[in-house]
């Protein structure tokens, strides 16, 4: 089958014909028929993440389980299945006491190898998943049965990027109805975090995003303004647009400390300013101390949009399916698992929302 292989840091990827991998007892293999291509796809073929390479990317995908192993009880032959980049084993005390996104299963799921490149080499699966293939084979906790008429290339963006900015909202901020929402950086996860302030209510939607085209369409997917964070002080314009007061609520959807300091900068007194976006390891994040404190503020990092994939991923299709959650506008480009290397310079150059491998 062909999969695409991450050999070295900023290299392109090699398409190669690797065999199936095997079965085991809680695996599950999938047919892939459809995955997006993310900004931590990006981060780890460029070798800004801790990651060992060779890896196969992906981990944003859905397809059709073709075999299963005997102990799994999750899915069986046939169904249409998400790849989640969270595992959720459902059993563990994480799991249990509602914060699956940090299941105790996910090292162990993340660091298998899964692929064998031959010569006894082998690659993990990216986040346990690895969708830049033509099949996968993952634990069933890193898969999620759904029922939906939703086509291929919206349903994959449920994986990571849409649930991530969705759940960041509805789940890490709790945004309320009528609330002010500022949101720095807006490609596919920040136009979800957009898309998720508007479904919460609020009445004020602020994208912020130095590319034209994201801040377009960032007011199609709901946002009320759209600054430019070039054209002057991105706080001071945040800041006018909420009557001098700052958002109730900021998001940061980039993974860069200045830009999570800005944020809290964003944020009016007792505010919530919520981390998305993924930092390079070893990055510190700097912050007013004595401001920190008096201000009231709440800081609050996001692992995976605080979704509980299982209750979360179902939701969310019936978001989609009433028209409520717009998966169709964030899909910006559609190509074929041998055209990787494309998409990857479009995610590199900020060209679109989201490439989706189909």
């Amino acid at each position: 089958m062909k999969v695409a292989v991450a050999h070295a840091a900023g290299r392109p990827l090699v398409i190669e014909d690797l065999p199936v991998p095997a079965v085991g007892p809680r695996d599950v293999l999938v047919r892939v028929t459809a995955s997006g291509i993310c900004h931590t796809d990006l981060n780890v073929i460029e070798g800004r993440s801790a990651l060992p390479l060779p890896i196969v990317p992906g981990h944003e995908g859905c397809g059709i389980v073709a075999e299963t192993g005997r102990e799994v009880r999750r899915v069986r032959a046939g169904d249409r299945v998400l790849a989640s980049v969270s595992p959720a084993c459902g059993h563990c005390p994480r799991c249990v006491g509602g914060l699956s996104n940090h299941c105790e299963l996910g090292p162990v799921v993340k660091a298998a190898p899964r692929f064998d490149l031959g010569g006894g080499r082998w690659a993990p699966a990216l986040c346990g998943c690895g969708t830049f293939a033509e099949a996968m084979v993952v634990h069933e906790a890193s898969v999620v049965p759904v029922e939906t008429g939703l086509p291929d290339e919206q349903l994959a963006l449920l994986g990571c990027g849409v649930t991530t900015g969705v759940g960041a909202v509805l789940n890490t901020a709790a945004v309320v109805p009528g609330s002010s929402v500022a949101v720095i950086g807006c490609g596919g996860v920040g136009q979800s975090v957009v898309q998720g302030a508007r479904i919460a209510g609020a009445a004020v939607i602020i994208a912020v995003d130095p590319v034209p085209g994201r801040r377009e369409s960032s007011l199609r997917a709901g946002a009320t303004h759209a600054v430019d964070p070039a054209a002057a002080d991105p706080v001071a314009q945040v800041r006018e647009l909420t009557g001098g007061q700052g958002a109730d609520y900021a998001f940061e959807v980039v993974g860069r400390p200045e830009l999570m300091a800005q944020a809290f900068e964003m944020a009016r007194v007792e505010g919530t300013v919520t981390l998305v976006g993924m930092p390079p390891p070893g990055a510190a994040l700097t912050l007013p101390a004595l401001q920190a404190v008096f201000s009231g503020k709440r800081l609050a990092g996001s692992a995976v949009g605080g979704a509980q994939v299982l209750r979360d991923v179902p939701r969310f299709v019936r978001l989609a399916e009433a028209g409520r959650l717009d998966l169709g506008s964030l899909v910006s480009r559609r190509i074929k698992l041998d055209e990787v290397n494309d998409g990857l310079a479009l995610a590199s150059r900020a060209e679109g929302v989201r490439t989706v491998i189909v």
